[in-house]
């Protein structure tokens, strides 16, 4: 039997911050969106490297209010480039973890928390 990668669906609410917090301040690069008229919800499909998530403004694919652990071999670079942005809403700090590792959290604009880790699974 086998499983095959991940990809977390996040409530959004409003595509001009989604993009504002995503794609201008994180660095994610817009994939594809989708809607099925004019008008209706968005979907759409975000990344950064090989981190994928989709966001939805569609209520039933998820509730706003999740966590992820998103792992990167950089976390003291992507720090300093986030507090370097000068984005209004976050000034994230690095923290030290109980068991080793060193995590940043960031909240987005719609409760989703970005748990980014230099704890490397393997």
């Amino acid at each position: 039997m086998s499983f095959g990668k991940t990809t977390p669906i996040l409530r959004i609410f409003d595509e001009a911050k989604a993009k504002e917090f995503y794609i201008e301040f994180l660095g994610f690069t817009v994939d594809w969106e989708h809607r099925f008229a004019e008008g209706m919800p968005l979907y759409m499909q975000i990344s950064k490297d090989g981190c994928v998530l989709h966001l939805s403004e569609h209520h039933g694919d998820c509730s706003p209010g999740a966590a992820l652990r998103i792992e990167t071999d950089e976390l003291e670079a992507f720090h300093q480039q986030l507090n370097a942005a000068g984005y209004g809403f976050a000034k994230p700090n690095i923290e030290a973890m109980p068991w080793g590792s060193q995590d940043m959290t960031l909240a987005d604009p719609f409760g989703n928390r970005l748990i980014f880790t230099n704890a490397i699974s393997t």
